[in-house]
């Protein structure tokens, strides 16, 4: 090449959480056709089309601006390509020909598109067969995680997704489901970003009611068998926190073991669950003291990382919305990550009005939603609505007992099981998943 000669411009899209020899072998074709810009996609563009990526978008970009066949790296904030190019306006764009079909497929069909306006090509190598970042981070799977970096997941999710989604766990099998299950539907990636540990559930599963009967280190000797199977965020159900006294020791040990959050409600006394429709005799705590709660738990906790959230319970004992807001702007200058709007309401119509509302303060911080009784919102609504956590509070408890009542029932009446077989999964299928 002479050394007036203009170098060609070339754009890789990368997600490189994990660097690879397939990586390494697009990057040195890309920058032997001429100076290579980077498009790294950012958390919130790998999360529309798959798992959160293990590493950082400051980790992963350290890693490729230090690679010799790099010339320039930048924020790639969608899977969408175009923008990118229509500012960059590359000769070539190089990606591995692994995106002809599957969710990148619609992808790569806008990027020949857009680059015929001026010329382009698209290049396509090979891919390289038997590795892959997600066949990686399989391995990393069956490892297991860090208490750090599962714990700081939340935060990176609450970053890069416009929702996140957090189903009830209630052991070690149901945290391994929330963990592997994904859809795709309609070109569009779908997964649980975590597990919520009830306090509602974990008492049924020990035949107690949901009063507080069985205790913290009960429920954390429980907890700690789906920290060993899962890596995914966990919530954990404080209910009311106990006493002032105890509630550093909760928080440090919670803080410890890796959870990423705590959500604590401002009931005081004897507990009783907020969907029962007759509340007599349940006390709310005073905006002061359950202040004081929560400052508490801010000071005790280990990492920044780690999350306080203020459950409200004012539209729970038929209190207005004046009691809400005046509690949400309280408990989030105490220090709350996060706020809980709690309704038993078949509509959603009082968390929204309340959302509207307290958008507006300036102590607005993320909001959350539990939709048990107004199970026919959407995820699409709520995010409209300013909330940033949909927690699918016991579910899965609920789906397994009558299943569970019906398969006993029928083994009973037919003294053997030949007949619900069929409806049931195998032995294969449940060895197979926890191997």
């Amino acid at each position: 090449m002479k050394k007036n000669q203009i170098k060609k411009k070339v754009y890789v899209g990368l997600a490189a959480d994990i660097m690879h020899e397939g990586h390494i072998n697009i990057l040195r074709i890309a920058s032997n056709l001429g100076e290579v810009t980077v498009g790294l996609l950012t958390d919130q563009a790998i999360s529309s089309y798959k798992k959160l990526p293990h590493l950082s978008y400051n980790q992963r970009k350290v890693v490729i601006k230090n690679l010799k066949f790099v010339k320039n790296v930048i924020p790639q904030t969608t899977l969408d390509y175009r923008p990118n190019l229509k500012i960059i306006k590359p000769n070539f764009v190089v990606h591995g020909d692994d995106w002809k079909s599957g969710i990148q497929k619609i992808t790569r069909n806008q990027v020949i598109k857009t680059l015929k306006q001026w010329g382009g090509k698209l290049i396509e190598p090979k891919y390289t067969k038997s590795i892959s970042s997600s066949q990686i981070k399989e391995k990393i799977y069956k490892v297991g995680t860090t208490p750090d970096v599962r714990r700081l997941k939340l935060k990176r999710l609450i970053d890069a997704k416009k929702i996140l989604r957090f189903l009830e766990s209630h052991s070690a099998l149901t945290g391994i489901i929330i963990e592997k299950l994904k859809v795709v539907k309609k070109n569009k990636f779908l997964e649980f970003d975590g597990m919520w540990s009830s306090s509602l559930t974990d008492s049924a599963l020990r035949g107690k009611p949901d009063n507080q009967s069985v205790d913290y280190s009960v429920r954390i000797n429980g907890l700690s068998e789906t920290l060993d199977a899962t890596t995914k965020p966990i919530i954990f159900d404080g209910d009311n926190g106990g006493r002032i006294e105890h509630i550093p020791f909760l928080i440090k040990t919670l803080d410890r073991l890796g959870v990423s959050a705590i959500i604590l409600e401002d009931k005081i006394g004897l507990k009783k669950n907020s969907l029962f429709k007759n509340q007599k005799g349940t006390k709310q705590d005073t905006i002061k003291n359950f202040s004081k709660k929560i400052i508490k738990a801010c000071d005790s906790k280990i990492s920044e990382d780690f999350f306080v959230i203020a459950r409200i319970e004012s539209f729970i004992l038929n209190k207005n919305i004046e009691d809400a807001l005046k509690r949400a702007n309280a408990y989030s200058k105490a220090g709350a990550d996060a706020i809980l709007i709690h309704s038993k309401e078949n509509t959603p119509k009082q968390i929204f009005d309340f959302s509207k509302k307290f958008k507006n303060s300036k102590y607005f911080k993320p909001l959350v939603a539990v939709p048990s009784t107004y199970s026919n919102t959407s995820e699409k609504e709520l995010v409209k609505h300013g909330f940033k956590i949909v927690i699918y509070a016991n579910h899965l408890l609920r789906a397994a007992y009558p299943s569970m009542k019906t398969v006993a029932k029928e083994i009973l009446i037919n003294g053997k099981t030949s007949m619900i077989e069929k409806k049931i999964s195998s032995i294969n299928e449940i060895i197979n998943l926890i191997k």
